[in-house]
């Protein structure tokens, strides 16, 4: 027996909370291999969502042929990392959030620069933090990242999750911006 249960007492086990926030920011693998490295992150997934075609591949998501985001979902611990803090300090600075639907040489709406709110808080929270960096006056350029609702997700292709892992030295266009 337990310490827990010779004094009477049931152990509990304590179960960590976790919260889930999805956006894209252009190719998903260098937005996956930077924020996995985040303290707080617990885990990434990347996929699409944002679009009409229901169980999309990778090569429907070119040429605006699903609608579809190359986007990531990253499971975090809000006691670690807040949702406002993954979007001040990681999203908005791994990536240009003032080019429509481009990073980079990577073109079209599958590149688009998106926040996919999961709750009402975290939309209240995405347009307050968009309208901070925007107003900030540290790009030249307005913010042309959409708050779009929270649709589907479909989990990436094997091959593409992390791809940078498996592939180092491969193609990103993301890093770090001051």
């Amino acid at each position: 027996m337990s310490a827990e249960q010779t004094r009477g007492g049931a152990a509990v086990a304590t179960a960590r909370q976790t919260e889930v926030a999805v956006f894209a920011a252009g190719c998903f693998w260098g937005v996956e291999e930077i924020l996995r490295a985040v303290p707080g992150v617990l885990d990434t997934d990347v996929g699409y969502t944002g679009g009409w075609l229901e169980n999309p591949t990778y090569h429907d998501t070119h040429d605006s042929k699903s609608g579809h985001a190359e986007a990531i979902r990253v499971t975090f611990d809000p006691s670690v990392l807040t949702y406002e803090t993954l979007l001040e300090q990681w999203f908005f600075k791994l990536h240009d959030p003032t080019t429509l639907n481009r990073q980079g040489n990577d073109t079209g709406t599958q590149y688009r620069s998106a926040i996919f709110p999961q709750t009402p808080e975290q939309k209240e929270m995405a347009e307050q933090v968009k309208s901070r960096v925007d107003a900030s006056g540290k790009w030249k350029r307005p913010v042309a990242t959409t708050i779009e609702p929270a649709s589907a997700w479909y989990s990436g292709e094997a091959y593409h999750q992390d791809y940078l892992r498996k592939n180092p030295g491969g193609y990103t266009c993301h890093f770090m911006r001051p």
